[in-house]
């Protein structure tokens, strides 16, 4: 007799979190608004949110909402920057659960009554989690906040970049943090790593035979992460003064993105082997050699309100990267981003080593270009991973030009229900898994391989506004180019 299967979930079907009281510091502030507030409500429209939520909004007393103008506020936020309109039986239904309470240093209490209030709403012993959308300067005194109320207790927490500035730096504010949250409830947040092109690095190396016996210093000569943004500073020249690039994007966004191209296969696709893997990689990466390290201005940034006249912050920053282990060993990573450049994009490019000998003749294009076997992975929503290779031209004669094969998230799959990079990390972090969050040995040893750069950072060097930067970067790319722009 033939037996029916058992009914059990599809294995790629995600459990819902439980119930969840959610407390967004910061509520009023810009991340919120753009981020965090649409993203929630897109969650709990495709019924990812837990069956029981409620969700706090808190900043200090002297930008304090009550509940009318925080749900007001949301549905402002939603309206504008959300994929679905704020209208209908889902956000009413949000709408109810939202709450706020404000909170000081030396008056919490407000917040301590609006978490009590959500809780007994949810009913049960929903879990809480706190989300630190507030300056860097404030994370210390937000967290002793939560320890001194005894909000913290059992709570996980989602901690905004940059974390920390240098090595001191850093680990003083872990130091802070796990005075109060063991690791374990600590979500260190990089939107990059929300990305869907993240998960697919993993997916193409580690699900299909035909890359990952490729995917090491025998046949990649050199790899390329590119992140130039077309927007200047935008008038951040307060938070902008005191970062500049380097800390902004590639301590945080870039090297993370690096830990991932370049890590061993782990023993498994959970939180742990993922991190340990990428810790070993940022322990193989050597200390960064201000020598190969570019630094740029765009020019008319002196000149923006708030900028020192001889400020040597930089606005760009190229630099190569050596991971000295057995499968890298040779191999520089050359990583970019930088403001006002001539596009915005998220790029990977690992550059395939040429075959031995050239028996074939390229056409006059090819030629020029040199020979240009790539992986190219497009981190631009929803994304797209391109193969580039020589291939024979139409013809009598064997001649080879430039061609290409390209998966396409857009046009392969749909993405109706895909999440956004914030949306896919608070969902993560609801349901306890640190995967995709940068864990506290990880980041100290990033700051400790910049240490050099920090120290002793070259002069910047001037560029104009929609170019891709000083014109000194293609010398350290050298003998290759950088992927960016595309060859045509």
């Amino acid at each position: 007799m033939e037996q029916s299967a058992p009914d059990t979930p599809a294995p790629t079907r995600r459990a819902r979190p439980e119930d969840h009281v959610v407390v967004l510091f910061g509520a009023t502030g810009d991340l919120a608004r753009r981020k965090l507030l649409p993203g929630l409500f897109h969650l709990a429209k495709a019924g990812l949110m837990p069956q029981r939520y409620r969700i706090v909004g808190s900043a200090p007393a002297a930008e304090a909402l009550d509940d009318e103008g925080f749900r007001a506020h949301a549905r402002q936020a939603v309206a504008e920057f959300g994929r679905s309109a704020p209208e209908g039986p889902a956000w009413k239904e949000f709408e109810s659960a939202l709450s706020f309470g404000a909170a000081d240093p030396d008056a919490p209490e407000p917040l301590v009554a609006a978490v009590g209030d959500a809780e007994q709403a949810v009913g049960g012993s929903p879990r809480r989690l706190f989300h630190l959308a507030v300056p860097p300067v404030a994370f210390t005194s937000v967290v002793d906040l939560l320890g001194s109320t005894g909000l913290a207790q059992e709570a996980r927490v989602i901690v905004e970049k940059p974390f920390g500035t240098d090595l001191a730096s850093a680990r003083e504010l872990n130091a802070a943090v796990h005075a109060v949250f063991d690791e374990s409830r600590v979500f260190r947040i990089d939107h990059f790593l929300g990305k869907e092109a993240v998960d697919n690095i993993l997916a193409l190396r580690f699900a299909n035979g035909l890359f990952e016996p490729l995917w090491n210093r025998e046949h990649i000569s050199h790899v390329q992460i590119d992140v130039p943004e077309q927007i200047d500073i935008q008038g951040r020249a307060h938070f902008f003064e005191g970062t500049g690039t380097f800390r902004d994007m590639v301590v945080t966004h870039l090297f993370q993105l690096l830990g991932f191209v370049a890590m061993e296969p782990p023993v498994a696709l959970e939180a742990q082997s993922l991190r340990d893997e990428q810790v070993k990689v940022f322990r193989s990466m050597r200390p960064v050699d201000p020598a190969h390290v570019v630094r740029g201005q765009y020019a008319g940034y002196r000149a923006e309100s708030g900028v020192d006249p001889a400020s040597d912050t930089e606005t760009f920053v190229a630099l190569r990267v050596d991971v000295d282990n057995w499968r890298w060993a040779g191999v520089p990573f050359h990583l970019r981003s930088g403001k006002a450049l001539a596009e915005g994009r998220h790029v990977v490019t690992l550059g395939l080593r040429e075959p031995v000998l050239r028996m074939f003749p390229l056409d006059a294009r090819a030629a020029a270009d040199g020979r240009a076997d790539e992986l190219v992975i497009d981190f631009a929503d929803p994304g797209s991973v391109t193969a580039r290779f020589l291939a024979k031209e139409p013809g009598p004669a064997m001649q080879l030009g430039q061609g290409s094969m390209v998966f396409d998230y857009g046009s392969s799959f749909t993405t109706d229900n895909a999440l956004e990079a914030y949306e896919h990390l608070i969902l993560q972090a609801m349901l306890g898994d640190q995967a995709l969050f940068t864990r506290s040995d990880g980041i100290e040893r990033l700051w400790e391989v910049s240490a050099p750069l920090l120290e002793s950072p070259p002069p910047v060097q001037p560029y104009a506004p929609g170019t891709w930067g000083p014109d000194s970067i293609e010398a350290l790319v050298a003998p290759y180019r950088w992927h960016l722009p595309e060859r045509h």
